[in-house]
């Protein structure tokens, strides 16, 4: 009888290990949602594998966030347009994709400290017409100008570029390829996306027109912060701020943004 217990034991004990180790090794997933055509911010590339990866600034910054809270990061990507609403519903845990923090979005979302601050907004055109757009009171009248669905950039289309004709569509990239044949004659977009798109298509420039300063990026999370995650969000951003890593992950990203699927 005292065999059969220590041996019942011992099968206990086992047990109970497997399941602890099996507890210990499955991190819990946090979710971010982003959208991904906007490089050097997040972006779609080829692996080795020739599988799909998520990169770009936001990308390495929503990793170093999770590894922070101990949990395995999975990306949502979707329109930028959705993006609020799915961290409403809570779809997702937190949004990073380029946004900033406007009174409009704090109606609807919590937002970190920022993180990175982007190259004043530029306009995208042809090269060969470049010279025709150099003053945002007077080059646009007429024109059909493209800006991403929701972003600041469509108000820039509306209310600083006197007569254009706001065209929005959810896909920069779409947004990019009517301007490349010629289906509008403009896109607003970030500083820094602005000239990617300009170094990797030489069809494309980035006109002198001058729109204003940059706002600062930022994280955002539901209202209210009902996993309280902005303390360590924010503490992370800190971190990497101290210690520069943003710019490395900026320097990282625009070497490979060439390599953007579109």
């Amino acid at each position: 009888m005292k065999k059969l217990i220590i041996l019942w034991m011992a099968v206990l004990l086992c047990v109970s290990a497997v399941a602890c180790t099996a507890g210990a090794s499955a991190k819990e997933k946090i979710t971010f949602a982003t959208s991904a055509d906007y490089p050097p911010f997040e972006f779609i590339v080829l692996d080795e594998n020739n599988e799909q990866k998520y990169v770009g600034i936001d990308v390495s910054v929503a990793s170093v966030i999770a590894d922070d809270l101990g949990k395995e990061l999975s990306v949502m990507n979707m329109d930028f347009d959705s993006l609020m609403a799915a961290l409403q519903k809570g779809d997702a845990d937190f949004v990073l994709a380029a946004i900033e923090k406007t009174p409009e979005r704090l109606e609807a979302a919590d937002f970190s400290d920022p993180y990175y601050t982007d190259l004043p907004p530029m306009v995208l055109v042809k090269a060969d017409k470049a010279a025709e757009f150099n003053d945002a009171a007077t080059s646009f009248e007429g024109k059909s100008v493209g800006a991403q669905t929701g972003t600041t950039k469509a108000e820039i289309v509306t209310n600083d570029l006197t007569g254009a004709n706001l065209v929005a569509l959810t896909s920069v990239n779409d947004l990019v390829n009517q301007l490349v044949y010629d289906k509008i004659d403009a896109v607003v977009l970030d500083g820094a996306v602005a000239l990617q798109y300009a170094q990797s298509n030489d069809s494309l420039a980035v006109a002198e027109v001058s729109l204003g300063e940059a706002y600062p990026y930022c994280v955002a999370v539901q209202k209210g912060d009902p996993r309280n995650l902005l303390p360590s969000i924010n503490a992370t951003i800190a971190k990497l701020l101290s210690e520069d890593k943003i710019t490395a992950f900026a320097a990282e990203a625009d070497a490979i943004s060439d390599q953007a699927i579109e």
